[in-house]
């Protein structure tokens, strides 16, 4: 190279705002609402920030150096009248450091790849994960998760406590102080809890009675009635640690009938299978199949009936961390220890309704640890 610089082997390179990417806040530790840089090379670690954030970033980021970006683009711009562009800060900011090359995650933006390589340096963008690493958790994030499960216990809590405070009328509709009790108010309830315990809330929660219990992810909206069943599903994020929980339950208000009951205490014995399997090295999509295979031949199959799928036809699982659906997806991983999964079965009969267990568990050299501990209870 004529100008004497050296290629860094290993520098990576992230622009994004931290409260939506959840590999910025990975790398950084740093929650900011913007979008900031992140660079790694080699083993070094690197900020550049707004002047809104730099002295922030500096006591907070888990990094081993942050530096203004003012102080950047003033020296870039030296004496010209214009700033210079977001991209011509940056590659000078890289030239200087000798790299001439980086790696991108793949959802790194379009613009500001192409202006990059106007400015001369190369971007090799990263398939798939842009850290495997985030698979398997370390104890203090596992730590983490448990703390933001503790919260979604605060939501589920709170959810069961109203149902149970509800009265039922004589066309089945429930009441809560002297209102109908609808999926819109009950949500709400149940996200107002969270924030008190510390989460933050989506606006998600699914709060599905009935009919609507057969879409897996349908919100849920209007009157609750009696003694159909219910599916409550909260996946709040820790306001402090960035860290998700996500957890189901599914109750009747009321009386369940016996095929009620059947659907709902088969599908807690297909979760109970997956808890007795998993281990490192065991498969999670044998696991799914078995699952899938055992609600076929409990009366329960998967399968498309009157233009609508009915039976178990989601994944058993997914990847819970700093994002609620993030890698491995259950059955596309041989279990390793580190990982931690959602264990989630679910049958959806139309007519008759739809439920779906769902838990936490980490996979230990040992098999599985559980996470969550909330209890499961069929008729409030």
């Amino acid at each position: 190279m004529g100008d004497g610089a050296v290629l860094v082997k290993s520098a990576n390179l992230l622009v994004a705002a931290s409260e939506s990417s959840a590999d910025m806040l990975y790398a950084s530790g740093f929650r900011a609402p913007d979008a900031f840089v992140f660079v790694s090379i080699e083993d070094h670690t690197e900020l550049l920030l707004s002047d809104l954030e730099v002295d922030r970033g500096r006591r907070e980021a888990k990094v081993d150096e942050v530096h203004s970006y003012s102080e950047w683009e003033k020296s870039v711009q030296g004496r010209k009248h214009k700033k210079p562009s977001q991209a011509t800060v940056l590659a000078a900011f890289l030239k200087a450091r000798k790299v001439k090359r980086v790696r991108a995650p793949g959802d790194f933006p379009l613009g500001l790849a192409r202006e990059l390589e106007r400015e001369g340096l190369g971007l090799s963008p990263v398939p798939g994960s842009f850290f495997p690493q985030r698979e398997r958790k370390t104890a203090s994030e596992v730590r983490a998760v448990q703390a933001a499960l503790r919260i979604t216990e605060a939501g589920l809590a709170r959810g069961m406590e109203v149902l149970q405070a509800s009265t039922i009328q004589r066309d089945h509709v429930l009441r809560w102080r002297r209102k109908i009790l609808t999926a819109e108010i009950l949500r709400q309830e149940m996200e107002v809890a969270v924030v008190r315990a510390g989460g933050e809330a989506r606006g998600d929660t699914i709060v599905a009675c009935g009919e609507q219990a057969c879409d897996p992810h349908e919100r849920g909206s209007g009157p609750l009635r009696a003694h159909q069943l219910l599916i409550l599903d909260i996946f709040p994020r820790d306001a402090c640690s960035g860290y998700f929980g996500d957890m189901t339950r599914t109750v009747v208000r009321g009386r369940a009938n016996a095929e009620q009951r059947r659907l709902w205490e088969t599908c807690l014995e297909g979760q109970t299978m997956a808890f007795k399997a998993m281990k490192p090295g065991a498969s999670g999509k044998t696991i799914h199949q078995s699952i899938k295979a055992f609600f076929g031949t409990s009366g329960w199959p998967t399968k498309i009936h009157e233009g609508r799928w009915q039976g178990f036809f989601h994944g058993t699982g997914h990847g819970l961390g700093l994002e609620i659906h993030e890698n491995p997806r259950f059955a596309a991983t041989e279990f390793q220890t580190g990982q931690i999964m959602t264990v989630e079965p679910g049958i959806y009969m139309p007519g008759l309704g739809g439920v779906r267990h769902e838990d936490v568990a980490v996979i230990t050299a040992k098999g599985k640890r559980v996470l969550s501990s909330f209890p499961k209870e069929l008729e409030i």
